[in-house]
């Protein structure tokens, strides 16, 4: 007999992103990265201590920071009453996409059963990443991270049934990534370049039909964690690898017992099907719309994922506003 599926808090999540996004909204533009990251980081504090569940956060926000703040790593959240989780959380991915009224950033947060999200050494800052939807998942080898872009980028056409110039890659415009935007070129591929929205990108790119078909690159480690989430409650495919960018920075890994070179997949980062994602937009992405202030009201755009039930909902919502 199947067993039924475990109680449902992703309304509850849901909310927290929300109240992140909304608080972050009335930053768009105005120039304050600090405020903008203080209000939303504080909302989805306040969020999450409403909800009945006995969570620890396994990767906080005094990385992003700098500082400590109510979300740092190793800290309770919720009420204590529901079951134990660990919680990833990112309250703003793309904070200076909100500091210059720019679209692209989102809210986030996940959540899966504790002791089943893998826990990066907090001397890790960056991470190698590729991530597909379900229909290339199968392409993705741990091959891939060393293979020349070409060579990926091919796997992923056939399994699409796509020539390789139709494909879009996802890549964050930084100077690290000249050499892999040349090869991306070369091979003829089309490429999406972004000024910030790591997890965003990722999550395009393992969302079935939307403008993205593949991300790669490095980025953050946090943002690989929370985009993990998300990609396994989607189906999709990712592989992920420590890229430390000095030598001091991969000695102080090895240090602390992990080896920079292991590569790890979706289901490595998430040792478990019982995973929640929210997500809510803050200034507009190509998968959610940005928050929009219609007098006393404010409207949402959400997605929500359930890996246990393998379900996906976009919420549009309207919130009465009280400033």
């Amino acid at each position: 007999m199947e067993q039924p599926a475990s109680r449902n808090i992703g309304l509850d999540l849901l909310r927290v992103t929300e109240a992140a996004a909304v608080a972050a909204g009335r930053w768009i533009g105005l120039g304050s990265r600090d405020n903008a990251h203080s209000a939303a980081t504080n909302a989805m504090s306040n969020a999450l201590q409403s909800v009945d569940i006995d969570g620890q956060i396994v990767i906080g926000e005094e990385g992003r920071l700098g500082e400590h703040s109510p979300l740092d790593s190793g800290n309770s959240v919720g009420t204590g009453n529901g079951p134990a989780v660990d919680v990833v959380v990112d309250p703003i991915d793309g904070t200076k996409l909100v500091v210059g009224g720019l679209p692209g950033a989102i809210s986030l947060v996940g959540v899966s059963p504790r002791g089943t999200m893998w826990s990066p050494p907090p001397q890790a800052i960056y991470m190698e990443k590729i991530v597909v939807d379900r229909q290339a998942a199968q392409a993705l080898v741990p091959e891939c991270l060393d293979a020349p872009a070409a060579w990926t980028l091919a796997l992923v056409a056939r399994v699409k049934e796509k020539d390789v110039r139709d494909l879009t890659v996802i890549v964050l415009n930084r100077p690290r990534h000249r050499d892999l935007i040349n090869e991306i070129r070369a091979a003829g591929a089309r490429i999406s370049l972004r000024p910030e929205g790591d997890a965003e990108g990722a999550l395009e790119a393992a969302l079935h039909h939307t403008g993205g078909d593949i991300l790669m690159g490095i980025g953050g480690v946090s943002e690989g964690v929370i985009a993990a989430c998300a990609v396994r409650a989607l189906g999709g495919g990712m592989l992920g690898r420590l890229s430390p960018q000095s030598t001091e920075e991969r000695d102080a890994i090895r240090k602390a017992g992990y080896e920079p070179e292991r590569i790890l997949t979706s289901k490595e980062f998430v040792r478990s099907e019982k995973i929640y994602f929210a997500a809510t937009g803050i200034t507009g992405a190509p998968i959610l719309q940005g928050i929009k202030y219609q007098g006393r009201y404010v409207e949402t755009t959400s997605l929500l994922l359930r890996a246990e039930t393998g379900t996906i909902r976009f919420i549009q919502a309207e919130h009465l506003w009280v400033d």
